[in-house]
């Protein structure tokens, strides 16, 4: 897959379907993250969804997670 390209995927969150299309690189930076903490990547989407702010998307929540995360 080219770098760059979004990837979209579906979840389940608070009881609606959703999707975010990210980067590969950030799919892969999350679920390495879900992988530490032995929770799966739709637990952490939902964790970092429910702790947002009204103001900032999805996707770029996850993203900033999976920044600060790897540091």
């Amino acid at each position: 897959m080219a770098v760059g390209v979004l990837v979209k995927r579906s979840f389940t969150l608070a009881g609606h379907r959703t999707s975010v299309a990210l980067e590969q690189e950030f799919w892969d930076a999350l679920i390495a993250l879900a992988g530490t903490r032995a929770i799966t990547l739709s637990a952490l989407v939902a964790e970092v969804d429910a702790s947002r702010g009204p103001e900032r998307p999805l996707a770029s929540a996850l993203r900033v997670h999976a920044l600060l995360q790897s540091h």
